[in-house]
């Protein structure tokens, strides 16, 4: 029995964006998850739905990279600046932000958003990747390895804008879960700012259960807490439709148990789903599988 009657609404917003990656596709993932069927599952909950349509990207082959460092970082910051004042705007309507990538560029819109409409905060990060990158020391330029880094404030004046405060999470409220592959600077930075990670071997060794609460613990505080997935933290066995695939992810009943635990401790009021690319995926069950964790993030339970 799933039906909660005292649940808060849901705000669909989409970013068809994908100038922050490296292979082209993950802006047809928001389509790909409502197709999926999201809307009527989360109703099933007993939440209402207002979906708030597609941010739409530019389309790479007709717009200008600008610099090397910071590919398309003009555009991708139009959009997030859009997303931004979406995800303002529902926390101000007492929705529940949900935001669909979209590359993981998106999550620079959606902590600005949150930290306008309610100060800095914390997130729990699901990735494979640390998302640290910052334009001097990005190996490709791809802005989707950035956003963290810029939300944090640490990418440069580039990523500033009057859409969102910048920081908008600080890092003794920043929790990275089912890390696996990092970049040299990367691992110095997270070493400098004291950054909570759990690679995939610490959740082999410490299990998903003890992980998740201490992440909870390390993020939780004024302002919001926010959940951001990135679908290549599970294992590509069970997530083929992503861009950046890594071995040896979280399982499916692992990243299910994660979200459960989440939507029982209460602490997380938004949520956003990125990376999902149905170019690479194998009959859409990427996008179904986000719509399942996206359940289990809002409450979904067997019985």
């Amino acid at each position: 029995m799933e039906v909660q009657t005292d649940a808060d609404a849901v705000a669909l917003i989409g970013a068809s964006l994908d100038l922050g990656a490296g292979r082209r596709g993950v802006d047809m993932g928001p389509s790909a998850i409502r197709y999926a069927g999201l809307a009527a599952r989360i109703e099933r909950l007993g939440r209402d739905v207002h979906d708030l349509g597609n941010v739409e990207g530019a389309v790479p082959e007709a717009t200008a990279v600008g610099s090397e460092r910071v590919r398309f970082l003009r555009p991708i910051k139009h959009a997030c600046e859009e997303v931004a004042r979406l995800v303002a705007r529902s926390v101000d309507d007492g929705l529940v932000p949900l935001v669909l990538g979209g590359d993981h560029s998106v999550a620079l819109g959606t902590l600005g958003g949150l930290a306008r409409a309610h100060g800095s905060g914390g997130v729990l990060w699901f990735d494979a990747h640390g998302d640290l990158n910052r334009p001097e020391t990005s190996p490709t330029g791809n802005v989707h390895g950035m956003p963290l880094a810029a939300a944090l404030g640490l990418a440069g004046s580039e990523f500033e804008s009057d859409a969102w405060p910048l920081p908008a999470v600080t890092p003794d409220r920043v929790a990275l879960i089912g890390v696996r592959s990092l970049d040299p600077a990367e691992i110095t930075l997270v070493r400098e700012l004291g950054v909570l990670v759990f690679t995939m071997s610490e959740v082999d060794r410490l299990g998903v259960e003890r992980v998740i609460q201490q992440s909870l613990e390390h993020v939780d505080g004024p302002g919001f807490v926010h959940v951001s997935l990135d679908m290549d933290a599970l294992d590509p066995d069970i997530a083929p439709g992503v861009g950046t695939p890594v071995r040896g992810g979280l399982s499916y009943r692992e990243a299910h148990l994660a979200l459960e635990l989440v939507a029982e401790s209460g602490l997380a009021h938004s949520l956003e789903v990125v990376e999902v690319n149905p170019i690479l995926d194998r009959e859409n069950e990427t996008a179904e599988l986000a719509v399942e964790l996206v359940a289990s993030a809002l409450g979904a339970r067997i019985l």
